[in-house]
This record gives C-alpha cells, structure tokens and sequence, in this order.
C-alpha cells in the first residue's frame, strides 16, 4: 500500500514544476498579505505579526494539500499554461474551501462570512491564472 501511494505521489509531483510551485505560494500569500493590510493596515504587519501568519496558514495548508493530489505539479502542468492554469483553478477552489472551513474553527481567527469567500476564491483564481500564464509566458 505504501508503494502505490508513493507512486501516486511521484505522478502527480514532477520537479520540472518547483519554479511554478514556489510561485504559487509566494502569489497565495502576496493576495492574502494583501487582504490582511486592506482591512487591518500595513502597521499590522509588524504589530502581530503571528496574526498575519494565522490569516495566510489556512489556505496555504489548504493549497499544500490539494494542490499535488489535483496535479497542479504534474509533468502535465510543467509544459504549458494550457495544462498548469485549469489544474490551478481545479486546485484552488477545493483549496480555498479548506481555508475558509479552517477559519471557521476556533483554531484561527476570521470566520466565513459568505462575501469573504467569494472574494478569498475569486482573487486565488485570478491571481493564480495569471501568475501561471505570466510564468509560461516569459519562460517561453
């Protein structure tokens, strides 16, 4: 049993797709950074810092998660953008709902009130299509 997860797992991550994997996380949290100084100020950056982390681990644990098990990191996802965006989008939404579901516990703070969740799904999907199309773009 343990071979045959090992196996999904080398199917579903290729090392080809690290670049694009790194960039998904720095844009997830560059969006979420950015929701947090919208509606707390940038001073909250450096007042609570251990805030702002606890506004970014739910969906970046959420993304973590999905992500590999969609094949957002697959051999497929590494050679074009027509591959990597819709298995980004097919990623997110699970992803962002895992977020939204976390913050929902009292394990961090922030609920889910509906407009949050459309606009937290909406922004990810965006932000994520277009890094990825920008990523296949200059690599040429």
């Amino acid at each position: 049993m343990a071979n045959a997860a090992a196996s999904f797992i080398r199917r579903r991550i290729d090392s080809a797709a690290l670049p694009m994997a790194v960039g998904d996380f720095l844009v997830l949290a560059l969006l979420l950074t950015g929701g947090v100084v919208q509606h707390n100020g940038v001073d909250y950056l450096s007042a609570d810092p251990a805030g702002w982390l606890l506004t970014l681990v739910p969906f970046l644990l959420g993304w973590a998660v999905v992500a590999p098990l969609v094949g957002a990191y697959s051999a497929g996802a590494a050679e074009s953008a027509k591959a990597a965006i819709p298995l980004a989008i097919r990623s997110w939404i699970p992803a962002a709902l895992i977020g939204v579901g976390l913050r929902a516990t009292p394990l961090f703070e922030g609920g889910a009130q509906p407009i949050f969740v459309l606009v937290v799904t909406v922004v990810g999907l965006v932000g994520l299509s277009v890094w990825r199309w920008l990523h296949f773009a200059i690599r040429g």
